[in-house]
Formats: structure tokens, sequence, C-alpha cells
């Protein structure tokens, strides 16, 4: 047991000792200061610009960067419609596996151009390798657009009045060559080194222990692993995902997979800090973030290392703890470990069962999802708290009967109106989606009768899982729910595309409106913002604003459940 946690506090420790020099390299590529990196990269930049015809030199105000943004992601999406619905006669497909059908490709394009990567699909039978290699690129794309446009919104909060906030093509591909590209190449061959496939050769032939002749699945699984964690995408190349011993092989993979999963989330808040000039705000928004995550990882290992009550009833002895649905090899400490930083972070990979989590673990991994910025996802994760923020901001301001102002910019109803909405959106989509699906499946059972394995609590909780899962653009599920139906493919898909795009364009329209206002410089009555009370004024924010808006639907799924087994 003491070995667990010590492994837990190892990776987390790790992770901090990497994130935040590497937040400061970060904060050189989106400043465009001179980094080691450039003698090899300059002219690979220089001919993409060349190829697409783009002045990166282009200075874009905070529309323009949102258009961008949207236009590729369309052009993207029509793409990965075509490869998916056509992958049974193009190339790269040696086990012959088939095209997917109209609704089914529709959710995956979008599940993985919004960084979301919910996978309705088997992995190594749903797809061709052709389309794991288009949608590992996406992987590559979506997280590059997630941090670029964080970064448009670092450059609108300095301290000047201006409506040019660089330009996003330059911010797209700097990201992709001199960020994702190197650590994604690193991590890659780490675990191509610790026994992750890395081929485009068909199933393999072996013969088991038993004798029994098995075919097995193999692919280009090393670098689509890499970037998954990474980008925090977390689409599995096989269907158990990180919990597929070719996909994960040893605990020592789990931790290089385990580490990826936050180290970019965690260096985007000291690149912020770096871009700015105010290490304590970043180290403020970092404590604030951290909290939030302790309080939901601390719960959950203590849950899982004791085991299932209703087990124990039993009389049966859980010295591992709650195994059901997880991996020997990882055991229970560094699997619930995993479950809150995959749903924390907008990652959505898995290297256990969350369906078989119990019941206030699985609780939590909703609340990582539901509170939505806790780190967050590579770039929107910060977007996301940017929001909370103005909020705070704006609260804090009434409370002392001051304008509300933050980084010298005065925060005025428009700001309050898009953040307002924005902050509401998320409850809106997870819970009058959960509510009409509910409606479904209560009002024609038998029609609805392959959505959910287990009926009762436990089934409400399946279905309030995907479509936070959904919104928050993570991607992990509890898998006893039938999800490749029409219904839950086109449903699911509108959510995904709803979620990602306007969290996006809220949060840099504040930016990019406060950053054209007049400067006011720092005076006596100025609200300060990296201090450890404006910091519990951003938690309790998020607390009453995102966790209590989710309170009744956990009662009716986790919490009731959680009772119903005493």
């Amino acid at each position: 047991m003491n070995t667990e946690i010590l492994g837990i506090i190892l990776m987390y420790a790790a992770v901090l000792l990497m994130a935040i020099p590497l937040g400061r390299y970060m904060g050189k590529v989106f400043s465009n200061d001179k980094t080691w990196l450039d003698t090899i990269f300059n002219p690979l930049d220089k001919l993409f610009y060349k190829i697409s015809g783009i002045d990166s030199s282009k200075q874009m105000n905070w529309k323009q960067h949102l258009m961008a943004l949207l236009s590729i992601n369309f052009i993207w999406f029509l793409l990965t419609m075509f490869i998916l619905t056509n992958m049974s006669w193009l190339p790269l497909n040696p086990d012959s596996n088939p095209s997917m059908s109209g609704d089914l490709a529709f959710n995956t394009a979008v599940s993985f151009i919004t960084n979301t990567n919910l996978q309705h699909y088997s992995g190594e039978t749903g797809l061709s390798y052709l389309g794991q290699l288009i949608l590992m690129l996406w992987q590559f794309i979506s997280a590059s657009c997630g941090i670029a446009i964080a970064a448009v919104v670092f450059f609108a909060m300095k301290e000047r009045t201006t409506d040019k906030l660089g330009n996003f093509y330059f911010l797209f591909v700097r990201t992709s060559t001199r960020i994702l590209f190197p650590i994604a190449l690193v991590v890659a061959l780490l675990l191509v080194f610790n026994g992750t496939p890395m081929t485009f050769e068909g199933k393999d032939t072996i013969t088991n222990l038993q004798g029994d002749t098995v075919q097995v699945s193999r692919g280009p699984v090393a670098a689509f692993v890499a970037i998954k964690q990474l980008g925090t995408n977390g689409g599995g190349f096989f269907g158990p995902n990180s919990a597929h011993p070719l996909e994960n092989p040893s605990y020592f993979t789990n931790i290089i997979e385990t580490i990826s999963i936050f180290l970019i989330p965690i260096a985007m808040i000291f690149a912020l800090g770096f871009v700015l000039k105010r290490k304590k705000l970043a180290w403020t928004i970092f404590g604030v973030m951290t909290i939030g995550f302790l309080l939901l990882l601390v719960p959950t290992v203590i849950n899982e290392m004791n085991g299932n009550p209703a087990i124990s009833k039993m009389g049966i002895a859980q010295p591992m703890g709650s195994m059901e649905g997880k991996e020997v090899r990882f055991g229970s400490a560094a699997s619930a470990y995993w479950a809150i930083n995959t749903t924390v972070t907008s990652n959505g990979s898995v290297n256990a069962m969350h369906d078989s989590l119990t019941p206030l673990s699985g609780m939590n991994t909703l609340l990582g999802m539901m509170i939505n910025c806790f780190y967050g996802g590579v770039g929107v994760g910060f977007l996301n708290f940017y929001i909370f923020i103005i909020l705070a901001v704006f609260i804090s301001g009434l409370m002392v009967g001051r304008t509300p102002e933050f980084l010298g910019k005065k925060i005025e109803a428009k700001e309050m109106k898009i953040a307002m909405i924005i902050a509401l959106l998320h409850p809106f989509l997870i819970l009058v989606s959960t509510a009409i699906a509910s409606h479904l499946y209560a009002s024609n059972p038998e029609v609805y009768a392959g959505w959910l394995n287990n009926p009762g609590y436990h089934g409400f909780s399946e279905m309030l899982y995907e479509f936070t899962s959904s919104s928050a653009n993570n991607g992990s599920g509890f898998e006893g729910l039938g999800d490749n139906t029409p219904f839950w493919n086109i449903a699911c898909g509108i959510v995904m595309l709803l979620a990602r795009y306007l969290p996006i364009i809220g949060p840099v329209a504040i930016a990019g409106i406060l950053a054209n206002k007049k400067f006011i410089p720092e005076s006596a009555g100025t609200l300060k913002t990296d201090t450890a009370t404006f910091g519990l004024m951003v938690f309790a924010v998020i607390a009453i604003v995102a966790a209590l808006s989710f309170f009744p639907a956990l009662v009716l799924g986790p919490i009731a459940e959680y009772f119903s087994i005493y």
C-alpha cells in the first residue's frame, strides 16, 4: 500500500519538476523568443507558410483568430468524414476493416476534431491504419489549436491597449513543431523500447500458453499513444485503451503515460506567468487548480484501495482494493490516480474501466469533468478557468463597491454577459441532454433496451457520464452504455461541437474586448488577483457555479448508488 502511494507522489512530483521549465520554454515559443530548436524547425515552418500562402507576420484581432480556427477545423472535419466513410477501399487496411456508417463517422470526426476523442467504436476493429493515422494527425492539430488560442488570450491579458494579438497560424505551427512533436517523439521512443508496437503489418498469429492460435492486432501504436496522452486527446488505438497490454505494457509505461496527461496542461499555467511576467499570478492559479485536484484525488484513491463495500459484506477480503475492471499490473491506487488525472484534464484515456469504479469514485470522475477547469485540456483548460476568474473579479468588485478590474482593464456588462453564458452552457448541455435520454429510456424501455446494461441508479450515471464526457471534451465513458446508435452518435456529436467552440469563442471574445480597453494603472484600491484571498474567491465561485449545478443529478446517480449498497 505504501509503495502504491509513493508511486502516485513520485509521478506528480516528476510532472511538476518538468512542467515549470517546459512552461518557461513554451512562453518563449509563444513570444517568438529564440529557442534551441529554432535552427531545426525554422526552415520547416517557412516551408509550411510558403505552401499554405500564409503571412505569419500579419497581426490578427480576436475575431480573425477565431475565424481562422473555425475555418480550418471545418475543412479537417470534411476530410475526416471522407476517409472514415471510405476506409474499406482506401490503402493501409491490412485487416480489411469496414468503413464507418454516416452517423458513427460524424460522431468520430467531430470527436477528434474537437479534442474529445470519444470512441463509439473499438479501435483495432473499427479503423484501418489510414483511419488511425488521420485521427492521430488530428490529435496533434486539435491540441495545437487549443494551445495556440490560449496563447492569444495570454497576449490579450498583457498590460496595454491593442487589438493586435499575434498570428494564429504562427502560434499553431510553432506549437506543433516546437512543443508537441519533439515531446511526442521522446514519449513514443520510450514506449517502443518498452514493448508498445510500431508497425504497419496486419494482425500477428501467436500461440498462447494453452496452445490456442490467436490473431493479435497491432499497428503504429506507440506514435498514436504518445500524442493521445500529451495532447489531452485520449482516444485509444485499441478498444480497452491504455488497459490493453500492447498500448500500456508495464508499470513503467504507465508512469510515462500518466505523466504525459498532466505535463502540458500544468506547463501552460507557467507559460502564462512567463508571457505576462506575473509568476505570482501563475502560482495562484496553479494553487487553486491543485487544491481542487487533490479534493477529488484523495478520496478516490482511498475508496479504491479500501475495496467495494458490497463485496466486503459478503466476507470476501480485498487486500488489493477494488480490483474489478482494473489491471493487476497497475493496482487500485495507480488506476484511481489515472482516473482523476484523465477527467480533470480533457484527456479521457483510461487504464481501468471507470464503469467499475466504486460509486463515490465514479462521482469524483464526473465532478472533474463537470468542473472542467482543474488543469483542464491543453489550452482550453485555462480558457475555462479564465471565465471563473472574470466572474470572481466581478463579484469581488461588487462586494467592495468598486468597478471590477482585471489586469488594468474594467470588466463591464458585456463581458459579464458572455462569461455567464459560457459558465452556464456546460451544465445546460449536460443536464438537458441527460434529461432527454432518461425520458426516452423511461418512456420506451423496450425500444431502448440496448442502451443500458445496468438500469437504475448506475444506468442513470452511465447516461450522465456520456454527456458529461462529451461536453467536457473528455472522451472517457461508463462503458456499460450501448452508445453506437444513431441517437448517441448524433446527440453526443452536437454536444461536442457546442461544448468545444462556444467555450473558446467566449473567453477569446472577452479577452479581445478587454485588450482593446484603456489600461488603468494599479492603485491602492486595485483588487490584487495574485493573492491567496483571491484564489479562495475563485475556488468558491467554481464550487458554487459549477459543482452545485450538478448536485441534483449526482444525487440521482452515484450518490443514490452509494447508499444503495450499504
